[in-house]
């Protein structure tokens, strides 16, 4: 039995996952940070969401963007980061069309140069039974569900409006998706919207 394929991403009420200004040093865009505010907000619930998809997590799926990002020099390290806080991290497929000649982070990436289609079955294979978490960038995120290649789209609506940024689905010929609510937790940081996609 193989895991679901699950895109989580956090998005503003005006429908944006970064703020304008997104680049290496700003990867929620300039003055972004209070989009993720429920991740530190040391609400229980808020927690037991984050600690819940790390635990099914069996492999993650980036784009190059958000690559090079995490491996900027504030980026993850041994302390931050996806399933930091586990004895062994969840590996990570970076789509790009390119691979790096150097990076910091160490062997627990893998670049994928191959398309959408290769990278969700490198992430299967090497989740097993657990599930493949698509986490970013918005462009990598709504390809997967234009795709049809995503089960769950769990969305952590922050109650902010960032007037401009990056768009999760685009403004115009967006693919129409069906979506089924399957759950909703609701915390003063955030709405946690959970859909089963319907193809």
């Amino acid at each position: 039995m193989t895991g679901q394929v699950i895109v989580d991403i956090t998005m503003s009420l005006d429908g944006y996952v970064t703020a304008p200004g997104a680049d290496v040093d700003h990867g929620l865009g300039v003055n972004g940070e209070p989009l993720h505010a429920w991740v530190f907000s040391g609400a229980p619930e808020d927690g037991e969401i984050l600690d819940d998809m790390t635990a099914r997590t069996g492999a993650v799926i980036m784009g190059r963007r958000l690559f090079d990002v995490v491996d900027a020099p504030h980026g993850w390290n041994e302390s931050i980061g996806y399933g930091a806080d586990r004895n062994a991290p969840p590996p990570v497929f970076v789509l790009t069309h390119q691979a790096p000649q150097t990076w910091r982070l160490g062997d627990r990436f893998t670049f994928v140069t191959d398309g959408l289609r290769s990278a969700l079955d490198q992430a299967r294979a090497a989740a097993g039974e657990k599930d493949v978490v698509v986490m970013g960038g918005g462009a990598v995120c709504y390809e997967f569900l234009a795709a049809d290649l995503a089960d769950i789209l769990n969305i952590h609506l922050s109650p902010i409006v960032l007037g401009g940024g990056t768009r999760l689905f685009p403004a115009h010929d967006a693919k129409r998706l069906r979506l089924e609510q399957i759950d909703i937790v609701s915390t003063p940081s955030a709405h946690h919207l959970s859909y089963r996609v319907i193809t």
